[in-house]
């Protein structure tokens, strides 16, 4: 008995082992050993790397500093209320971040540092990295040294087509787009967020030749640009094409087209191997959160830094705007398809609002963001080390409170009841008057919902439901704040009134089932 026992409790040790060899034999020792010992990403990643040094430029310009701490702190109030913290700096401390700039108009209104980071610390931006291969694409068509979004990648890679002759249908806006249908394996261990060991967000973290894995083993798993999926391939693909056309390497044309312009402070770029040399394109970009913030402003002044263009004006939009062209049932059911939704473009995310105002950010893990609002000229920078209780979602309802400051102030500072009181007596007097929108309402009920405030919930609930009866969706929020609350009849009778609009395709149905 105590054989067999040993036994079954070494064959997952056997299988364990089995299954380094594997991972060893198929994608180096390197890989296995990085997999071990650094495991999930974070933010202090680039220390076990290489890095290239990428030097800024002399230039002078500095952001005006006009401190309106107060203003800025109560933008985030939903997100420190749901967290369950009583401060922002509480918050900040939870939610492991490390950095929150907010610049509006060349003016720092709040640049403060937490969890022992300060303006000089480096910031690894994640996936933000990719809004700036973007750029070098964009820089690489003005120069000339790439023709356009819609040659295939094969021109700049030819022996791809040798390997493959579908990668001659992928032209660079599919890569661009994340529409390219490259396969891109996603599994996780059950029922955790730990990524498997041949996940390819892992086998492309860690493997220590990353240009040898693009050339000789991403293969293609559908017809490019008929959907969309986030694959970190895409933009190693778009860095591979840069190295091509360039004959730099990217953090070279990086330097010279945009940090030795504009930046304040030298970078870093992680590369695979010193053998290798390739830079890690998805996300190993480490810099100063005020740099990233300079890269947001950029983008504001469409391209031009101080009377020198930069990047050309077109290259901006055609970058952060929402392609309204491309099918919305391309994209997942998540990104939304009514006039408030979610959109990507050129390795930036985006939000488009109902009444057709929008913002964009580059978006990394573990909450990065460089998120802008142009048409009030705001630069958003948050960087940290966790993804609980921060997303860039919490940034477009900060977008929202400042649009309906107003109001988002007076039910800081009056409570729920007042607010909706002083609503109303001025809809009275002008039935014009629209201190919100459907969005608005339902983050801000879901901000007290969440923290256990449910008497507030239900009333902005019921203020979405007054405002916008035609909408399915405010009906279930309504009824998702009485059954928190226990009251399963109301409940119901909400659910029943969304369905009566929306029968089909309604997560109503599922809930009243749970009910019963």
């Amino acid at each position: 008995m105590n054989r067999t026992l040993k036994i079954l409790l070494f064959i997952p040790v056997i299988l364990v082992l089995l299954s380094l060899v594997i991972l060893s034999v198929k994608y180096s020792p390197v890989y296995v050993y990085r997999l071990i010992t650094m495991n999930t990403a974070d933010v202090y990643d680039y220390q076990y790397f290489e890095n290239r040094t990428i030097h800024a430029g002399k230039d002078t310009f500095q952001f005006k500093n006009n401190p309106d701490t107060a203003y800025v702190e109560s933008l985030f109030h939903d997100r420190v209320l749901q967290s369950g913290c009583k401060s922002l700096d509480e918050w900040a401390k939870k939610s492991q971040t490390t950095a929150l700039l907010f610049i509006r108009k060349d003016t720092i209104l709040y640049e403060k540092y937490f969890n022992g980071f300060t303006r000089e610390s480096y910031f690894h931006s994640q996936s933000m990295a990719k809004s700036f291969i973007s750029f070098l694409i964009g820089a690489a068509i003005e120069d000339g040294l790439i023709q356009s979004v819609n040659d295939p990648m094969t021109k700049y890679i030819p022996e791809l087509k040798h390997r493959d002759p579908r990668f001659e249908r992928i032209t660079i806006k599919n890569l661009l787009e994340m529409r390219s249908g490259l396969h891109y394996y996603e599994g996780y261990f059950p029922g955790t967020h730990i990524h498997l060991p041949w996940h390819d967000e892992a086998v492309g973290y860690y493997h220590p030749n990353v240009r040898k894995l693009l050339l000789e083993k991403v293969t293609i798993a559908r017809a490019p640009g008929q959907s969309f999926q986030y694959c970190n391939y895409n933009t190693s693909y778009l860095g591979l094409i840069i190295e091509r056309a360039t004959h730099q390497t990217v953090s070279q044309y990086l330097q010279e087209k945009l940090w030795s312009e504009v930046m304040e402070y030298d970078a870093l770029f992680s590369i695979d191997s010193k053998e290798s040399g390739f830079e890690y394109m998805p996300s190993r970009l480490i810099a100063r959160a005020l740099d990233f913030a300079r890269f947001g402003r950029l983008y504001v002044h469409q391209g031009n830094w101080n009377g020198t263009q930069i990047i050309s004006p077109n290259w901006v939009q055609a970058s952060v705007r929402e392609h309204k062209s491309i099918p919305r049932k391309y994209y997942p059911t998540w990104f939304g398809n009514g006039s408030s939704r979610t959109y990507y473009a050129y390795q930036w995310w985006g939000y488009t609002n109902s009444d057709s105002s929008y913002q964009y950010f580059a978006n990394g893990n573990l909450g990065q963001a460089i998120y802008v609002i142009p048409d009030k000229e705001i630069i958003i920078v948050h960087c940290g080390n966790s993804n609980e209780l921060f997303s860039a979602y919490d940034l477009w309802h900060v977008a929202d409170c400042i649009r309906f400051n107003e109001f988002h102030q007076l039910i800081i500072q009056q409570g729920v009841d007042a607010a909706i009181d002083t609503y109303r007596e001025r809809k009275k007097q002008d039935p014009g008057y629209r201190p919100f929108d459907q969005k608005f309402l339902m983050d801000k009920g879901y901000a007290y919902l969440n923290s256990g405030r449910i008497p507030e919930a239900k009333k902005l609930f019921a203020l979405n439901v007054e405002t916008h009866p035609g909408s399915w969706s405010v009906y279930n929020n309504l009824a998702e704040a009485f059954s928190k609350n226990g009251e399963i009849d109301s409940a119901q009778y909400y659910y029943h009134q969304s369905l009566k609009i929306k029968p089909v395709h309604n997560w109503a149905t599922g809930k009243i089932k749970n009910l019963n």
